[in-house]
């Protein structure tokens, strides 16, 4: 009997959990595996602000996918997907080559939304992956070399748009690592400026006022400028225009300012909703019984108005119950409906301070940031046991991962 064939898209949380979940449960023979991505690295996204400022080696935040792997279990495919033929039940890739599947799962992940301002998909810098991070760092060294080249002051200006957790967890990382990279590149710290940007009227709008509190004391000692309630119109090699006639002269925006599906999706037969896959509870795509979505770019309704938000803890806890269901598929057994757990939510601003809610339990401060590593090394143990833990703390070589960044 042939054996069925099972494609992974995307290496991110959800793909690769859900991977690691298969080898747990498929009997040895029962089906091929492949999992396919773009790079042969699973990156922890919820650490890239870390390489962005470059307070972290590359092999902190960015693992190789053969060692995380059973490669005897799951055959790695590096490749970028072009498009998603449902009907022939195919994967195309940049290059050519043609994947077929019997079950699918499609964990792509997202894209950023730049919600049509000006200026900002072709002049702003993303946090979006490891590599989108890494451009980040290149262009705050450039703008240091040039500095001592010119004394532009626009060059040590930098602005981070966004106020959400991942904006203040860059801002944090900025305020801990641009004085030792000032240093190192002989640049007066004092003339360097960090600025944050938010359309609402304060940082972290969506958590209690006290918290919110908290963070704007804790940016503001570490001498960010905020700028709240105030829209980004455009965004120039140069500059950052403002609501109220303001204008900010810089060459680096750094954009944490939302997210949408992957567009890849567009060049499938695949049921979208505002760019999102819908599925059902049991985590398939829509009136597909072989095919499944889970993380970013899917679109799970939590009840009839609120989808569940794009986060790793929500693709996490996803990755469980697919990997349950691909495998109840092939035997032809009952399947299992998925219900998130909302665990809490934690964001570092710098090494020794964090903000965030568990159950009715607010953290802030030396505890938030000491629970923000526990959650990081919770992750770090699911995904390889405590020897991984110990390697990526103590153990990580200062191998560069090998990239072609936007410089």
């Amino acid at each position: 009997m042939k054996k069925p064939k099972i494609v992974i898209l995307g290496a991110g949380y959800g793909g690769i959990m859900t991977t690691k979940k298969l080898e747990k449960l498929l009997k040895p023979g029962e089906a091929d595996v492949t999992l396919i991505n773009k790079h042969d690295y699973h990156y922890i996204t919820t650490q890239l602000h870390k390489i962005g400022a470059g307070t972290a080696a590359d092999r902190q935040i960015a693992m190789s996918i053969p060692d995380l792997i059973d490669q005897d279990k799951t055959h790695l495919k590096k490749g970028t997907v072009s498009s998603i033929d449902i009907n022939c039940q195919e994967i195309h890739l940049e290059g050519g080559d043609t994947v077929e599947y019997d079950y699918l799962l499609v964990a792509l992940g997202f894209e950023v939304e730049t919600f049509g301002i000006p200026g900002i998909k072709e002049n702003a810098f993303e946090i979006r992956s490891f590599r989108s991070s890494k451009a980040i760092y290149h262009q705050i060294i450039k703008q240091l070399t040039l500095y001592n080249e010119d004394q532009d002051p626009s060059r040590l200006t930098f602005i981070v748009a966004g106020g959400g957790f991942t904006g203040i967890e860059i801002l944090g990382e900025l305020a801990e690592g641009l004085p030792k990279l000032c240093k190192k590149h002989n640049v007066p710290y004092d003339k360097v400026r960090i600025v944050a940007v938010e359309a609402a009227a304060s940082v972290i709008p969506f958590f209690p006022e006290e918290s919110i509190q908290y963070t704007t004391e804790v940016l503001e000692k570490m001498n960010v400028e905020l700028h709240m309630a105030t829209k980004i119109l455009e965004c120039t090699p140069e500059k950052v225009s403002l609501e109220n006639n303001l204008e900010i002269a810089t060459r680096t925006l750094i954009w944490s300012c939302g997210v949408k599906g992957n567009s890849i999706l567009q060049n499938s037969e695949l049921p979208l909703i505002k760019g999102k896959i819908p599925v059902d509870r049991f985590l398939r795509v829509e009136n597909s019984k072989n095919v499944f979505s889970i993380g970013d770019c899917s679109l799970f309704m939590k009840d009839e108005k609120t989808a569940l938000p794009p986060t790793a803890q929500v693709a996490l806890q996803e990755a469980d119950i697919c990997a349950k269901n691909i495998v109840a598929t092939i035997r032809g057994k009952d399947l299992t409906a998925f219900e998130y757990n909302h665990k809490g939510s934690v964001a570092s601003i710098g090494t020794t301070s964090a903000v965030g809610k568990v159950g009715n339990f607010r953290l802030s401060g030396l505890f938030g940031a000491f629970m923000k590593q526990v959650i990081e090394a919770r992750y770090l143990y699911n995904l390889g046991g405590p020897a991984l833990i110990v390697n990526q703390h103590f153990g990580v070589n200062s191998e560069s991962v090998k990239i072609t960044a936007k410089q």
